[in-house]
This record gives structure tokens, C-alpha cells and sequence, in this order.
């Protein structure tokens, strides 16, 4: 188990180096949601190996509301990025 888990960590490794190099606010959004998701899947597979509900409860909480506000974070960057090329009036 402790294998599987340092394979996870390693996986996330590789969105963590896209949102470094990436100038591209839609591509580090996307890595970021990616490190979010595979984060609460370690949560969840250390809750599973240590048998304890309660932190795979956290892991399921961080999994299902993390990219909802993600989500809203990306709609809210659209529509100040249509608002500021429209002009303050317009």
C-alpha cells in the first residue's frame, strides 16, 4: 500500500510542474483542479489503508465541493475577462 501511495504522489507531480510552467490562467485552473482530484484520492486511499472513516469523509468532501468552487472561480474569471474587454459601460 505504501508503494501505491508514493505512485500516487509521484502522479501528482506532474500537474504541480504544467501549473508552474504554463502562463495560460485556463491551464494552471486545469492543473490545479487536477492536483485538487488527486489529492482527495490519496486522502482517500490513506483513510482506506489506516481504517478510519473519518478522514475518507474529509476526502470526499474535498473531492465533491473542491471543483464546484473551482468551477465557479473559472466562470467568475470569464465573465470579468468579457466585462474588461467590453469597457466599463459597455
Amino acid at each position: 500500500m505504501d508503494g501505491l501511495i508514493f505512485g500516487m504522489i509521484v502522479c501528482l507531480l506532474l500537474p504541480i510542474y504544467e501549473a508552474w510552467k504554463a502562463d495560460d490562467i485556463w491551464q494552471k485552473m486545469l492543473a490545479f483542479s487536477s492536483i485538487e482530484t488527486k489529492s482527495s484520492i490519496i486522502i482517500l486511499a490513506i483513510s482506506v489503508s489506516r481504517d478510519d472513516w473519518m478522514i475518507g469523509l474529509v476526502g470526499v468532501i474535498i473531492l465533491s465541493v473542491g471543483n464546484a468552487a473551482l468551477m465557479l472561480l473559472a466562470n467568475v474569471i470569464k465573465r470579468a475577462n468579457r466585462a474588461s474587454s467590453r469597457g466599463f459601460y459597455g
